[in-house]
């Protein structure tokens, strides 16, 4: 529970009934409920939509189906779903509308279906949609040992691009050499802009950024002529760039906010998370397994991405 808008310590255990299910609605037992870096925002009231206490955090879960409401067709008792809320998610039973419920691809365990669709469905939206990256393109993502990061490296990866990430910490490093960066740079012992353009071979085509800070600007001198920089989030801060640096070279600055774009364009959205479905089973992609907590220590774990100390994704198992 969030009680008052806060730090994640803030957030506490309570107990309550178990919800029943209203006409046009299912009720969940929760199997993983995925942790994003928006959860924290939310929490402390930092987030561009602000939710008045109290509530229940979280955005993404999978489990089981337990209970019908009136009139529900389509989903029945025993059927394994995921299903995406705006809160909520950190919790032993969810009731939700049975239309946002979608059935569980085989292929997928209820920790990676709570912990996939955020971040595979923005880089998609964003690597797709936003812009086009092309076969051989060098692309450079950021923060590339979170969940975020990761996501993007195998999407741009699955389109053929060359990827190069930029991780703080050798086991960061570690995750996005496995999930297939064919280079790796470390921002505090290697100047960003150079060791990005040697390793591109005179610069990169697109930078995926969810960090900003102060490495965004670094990041867009290592661009190409008419290279193109995604801002996807800012867990290092807000960055102020000359917009100078933009025109010189014919760059192009694209924003990236998949939430907001899906809640306006429902049946779109549907159809962008089928393909990454259909990417998912055919093999293309392939979504880390999660590090998995409790539910008690769901304070700790939105800390964690909050301060950029998680490696990959995190799931809260009740």
């Amino acid at each position: 529970m969030c009680k008052e808008l806060g730090p994640p310590e803030a957030l506490v255990i309570e107990e309550r009934s178990v919800p029943e299910p209203r006409a046009g609605e299912v009720r969940i037992a929760v199997r993983a409920a995925g942790v994003n870096y928006v959860d924290g925002l939310i929490a402390a009231g930092r987030y561009q939509i602000r939710i008045e206490p109290p509530f229940v955090p979280g955005s993404e879960l999978a489990g089981v189906v337990d209970a019908v409401g009136e009139g529900v067709t389509g989903v029945g008792v025993g059927d394994r779903v995921f299903a995406t809320l705006g809160t909520g998610a950190f919790s032993e039973y969810v009731t939700v509308r049975a239309s946002q419920v979608i059935a569980l691809p085989d292929g997928l365990d209820f920790a990676r279906a709570a912990s996939f669709q955020q971040s595979y469905c923005t880089a998609l939206f964003a690597l797709v949609h936003r812009t086009t990256v092309h076969p051989d393109d060098v692309v450079l993502v950021l923060g590339a040992g979170g969940g975020v990061g990761l996501a993007a490296i195998d999407v741009a990866r699955s389109l053929g691009a060359r990827v190069i990430g930029v991780a703080s910490t050798a086991e960061k490093r570690a995750l996005a050499t496995a999930m297939g960066a064919e280079a790796v740079i470390d921002p505090a012992t290697e100047d960003l802009k150079t060791r990005a353009r040697e390793l591109g071979g005179g610069g990169v085509d697109v930078v995926y950024d969810p960090v900003g800070g102060e490495l965004a600007e670094q990041a867009l001198r290592a661009l190409r002529f008419d290279g193109r920089f995604l801002v996807v989030g800012f867990t290092a801060g807000i960055p102020r760039v000359a917009l100078n640096l933009v025109l010189l070279n014919n760059r192009t600055v694209v924003g990236v906010e998949w939430g907001g774009w899906a809640m306006r364009n429902a049946e779109a959205n549907g159809a962008l998370l089928d393909d990454v479905l259909d990417r998912i089973g055919r093999g293309d992609l392939h979504p880390v397994a999660p590090e998995q907590r409790p539910l008690e220590g769901a304070g700790s774990a939105v800390a964690d991405l909050i301060e950029r100390r998680a490696h990959g994704k995190i799931v809260l198992v009740p």
